[in-house]
C-alpha cells in the first residue's frame, strides 16, 4: 500500500476518534435551561396542574418559597439502557477502526491490537455512572395581566427535555 496513505488515514481516523471520545463525553452533559412560559389560566388553577404533572414524572417536592411564589421539585434520572447499548457499540466500531489502520501500520502487533474492542463496554459504564443523578426543577409561578384576561408566567429551570414535555403536556407558550 502507498506509504502516503496510511498516515493520512490514521490521522483521519484520530481525529475521528476525537470526535467520539468528546460525543460520549457529551452524553452525560447537564443541559439546564432556564425559560419563561406563558399560560391564560391564572396562577390558582395553574399551580395544581403543575404540581399534579411533576409529581406524575416521580418529582416530589422538595422546597416551597412562599415569597417568591416558588417550588422546587426533586427527582431521579435515570441512565437510557439504549443510549448506554448505542454509545458501547459506538466505541466498539471506535477502537475497530483505530485498530485496523494501526494494524496495517504496524502488522506485528495486529492482533493485539484488536483487543483493546475489549475497552468498549467502559463507554456505556461511563454513561450508566454520570448520567443517572439527581435533577432539581424550580418553577416561579407570577401573575401577570394581559390585555383582557388574566395571563400566569411561568419561570422554570429544568433540564432542556423536561422543558419541551412540560410546555407540551400543560400546553404552554414560550413568553417573548
Amino acid at each position: 500500500m502507498d506509504t502516503a496513505i496510511l498516515p493520512s488515514t490514521l490521522l483521519l481516523t484520530m481525529l475521528l476518534s476525537v470526535g467520539l471520545f468528546f460525543f460520549i463525553r457529551a452524553s452525560t452533559k447537564d443541559r439546564t435551561q432556564q425559560v419563561q412560559l406563558v399560560s391564560s389560566r391564572d396562577e390558582a388553577t395553574l399551580m395544581p396542574q403543575l404540581q399534579e404533572y411533576f409529581l406524575s414524572r416521580s418529582y416530589r417536592v422538595a422546597a416551597v418559597d412562599r415569597e417568591q411564589n416558588s417550588v422546587i421539585f426533586e427527582g431521579f434520572v435515570r441512565p437510557s439502557w439504549f443510549l448506554a447499548v448505542f454509545l458501547t457499540l459506538l466505541a466498539a466500531i471506535g477502537l475497530i477502526c483505530i485498530s485496523l489502520v494501526l494494524s496495517l501500520l504496524f502488522p506485528h502487533l495486529g492482533t493485539v491490537l484488536f483487543a483493546t474492542v475489549l475497552l468498549s463496554p467502559f463507554s456505556g459504564i461511563f454513561y450508566w455512572q454520570k448520567a443517572g443523578r439527581p435533577e432539581k426543577v424550580k418553577l416561579m409561578v407570577e401573575p401577570t395581566h394581559g390585555e383582557q384576561n388574566k395571563l400566569s408566567k411561568i419561570t422554570v429551570v429544568a433540564h432542556r427535555d423536561e422543558l419541551l414535555e412540560l410546555q407540551t403536556a400543560l400546553q404552554l407558550d414560550k413568553s417573548e
